[in-house]
């Protein structure tokens, strides 16, 4: 059996936590810069409010129903998450944290008689000791399981978790279950199967396997041996590395000259490098865009990307920010007001599968040294200790009108309570 323990409106609940008068009422949480919903509570949802929607349409909404607003806090969302994850794994035999609201639960060998229980005392357990509420979904497969977590989310009477496992009430739930909301079906598919006159995950069971392997490829047939409750998607310990790693910002200011996005790209670069490095990668492709806001009528518009390859893949910040800065410059025209920009590394390797170039004159190993003393002199002293001269002294400041204080990782934030 696996559990998945999904961490309800996580965002929104996070605020809660610190300020039980948000209880009941609507409550978003906006992205970067303040500019678009990225959660909100249910009160928020149902008022209409669209996941995405950007900020700036949203003013009579607010005002018209009370909405309180937040700016993205991250720093207490991931310590947040770290509290869940830690007590999950002190219930559960192993974790797989598959998101920062998510956890995937080992529950193999346990007797199932006592599985629904465990599952209650988990989901009461991290609202007891972090004031998060969770959904916990106990299945024979991990696409089931995150099935039964969407159903605890609907049902509120199930009390925090939904233990689904007997044959005829799978099939009950699968019947009404839309094909789109199933793990793994993305848009594409979602189309086709609909085309094909598949509505439901029952539907898609009831299709001959060759069909799908056909149409969906091996990881198709994968999802639809799990709706069979055949467990074919394995327990990682461990998260995989990631294939691509992204740092996209929009800006506090437009930015109209080579020199201001310059910094500002030297600086996701930078980070870029070492998330890298972080996971013992190395990268062959580098891409950068620029964009103006879509969203104002009447101001030129320009969107741009560009991409190089590299000879020899690489993880360190001086090559990645020098690529960054030099495919800036081939691409950079002025007389638009820039609002947002990225770099993306991928074609992602291990760093100890890396080719050479007969041709490259780098000093990789004095590189790799270089990078290792500012990775660990930046880990002690704090982040953008050291760095190199285009990055700036300072990170660019964020619009964060709506911040709330850190209250678990700051101790001049920390909530302080008087005794009378």
């Amino acid at each position: 059996m696996y559990g998945l323990c999904d961490c309800n409106n996580f965002y929104a609940s996070c605020e809660r936590v610190f300020d039980p008068s948000l209880e009941g009422r609507p409550v978003i949480v906006l992205s970067n810069n303040d500019g678009c919903v990225i959660a909100r509570s249910n009160e928020a949802k149902r008022l209409g409010i669209g996941m995405g929607e950007p900020y700036f349409k949203l003013s009579q909404t607010i005002r018209q129903h009370g909405v309180n607003v937040f700016s993205a806090n991250f720093a207490l969302y991931g310590d947040m998450s770290r509290r869940v994850m830690s007590l999950l794994s002190r219930i559960a035999p192993a974790i797989e944290v598959y998101s920062i609201d998510e956890a995937f639960l080992d529950l193999r060998g346990i007797d199932p008689k006592k599985l629904d229980r465990l599952g209650h005392t988990a989901a009461d357990t991290v609202r007891r000791y972090t004031g998060i509420p969770v959904s916990i979904g106990i299945a024979p497969t991990k696409t089931l399981a995150k099935i039964a977590s969407k159903l605890c989310k609907r049902y509120p009477k199930l009390d925090g978790c939904c233990y689904m496992y007997r044959q005829e009430d799978i099939e009950k739930v699968l019947r009404k279950y839309p094909i789109g909301d199933v793990w793994g079906v993305g848009a594409r598919w979602e189309r086709m199967l609909l085309r094909c006159g598949v509505a439901t995950a029952w539907d898609f069971t009831q299709m001959p396997p060759e069909w799908v392997r056909r149409h969906m490829s091996l990881v198709g047939l994968r999802m639809w041996k799990e709706l069979h409750a055949e467990a074919c998607i394995d327990f990682e310990n461990n998260h995989p590395a990631k294939k691509r790693i992204a740092t996209t910002r929009s800006f506090d200011r437009p930015a109209s000259t080579l020199d201001e996005l310059h910094q500002r790209i030297a600086q996701y670069a930078a980070a870029c490098a070492e998330k890298l490095r972080r996971q013992h990668g190395l990268c062959g492709e580098i891409t950068v865009f620029i964009m103006t806001d879509r969203f104002k009528e009447g101001a030129p518009q320009c969107c741009r990307s560009r991409l190089v390859k590299l000879s020899v893949a690489t993880s360190s910040t001086l090559e990645i920010v020098g690529h960054a800065v030099a495919l800036l410059k081939s691409m950079f025209s002025s007389g638009f007001a820039y609002t947002r920009a990225g770099v993306i590394l991928s074609d992602i390797r291990s760093d100890d599968a890396s080719q050479q170039d007969l041709f490259d004159t780098a000093d990789r190993t004095k590189h790799d040294r270089l990078m290792t003393a500012v990775d660990a002199l930046n880990a002690g002293f704090g982040r953008h200790t050291v760095g190199i001269a285009s990055e700036g002294r300072e990170p660019f400041r964020m619009n964060r009108n709506h911040l709330s204080p850190k209250y678990t990782t700051d101790w001049e934030q920390i909530i302080r309570v008087k005794a009378h």
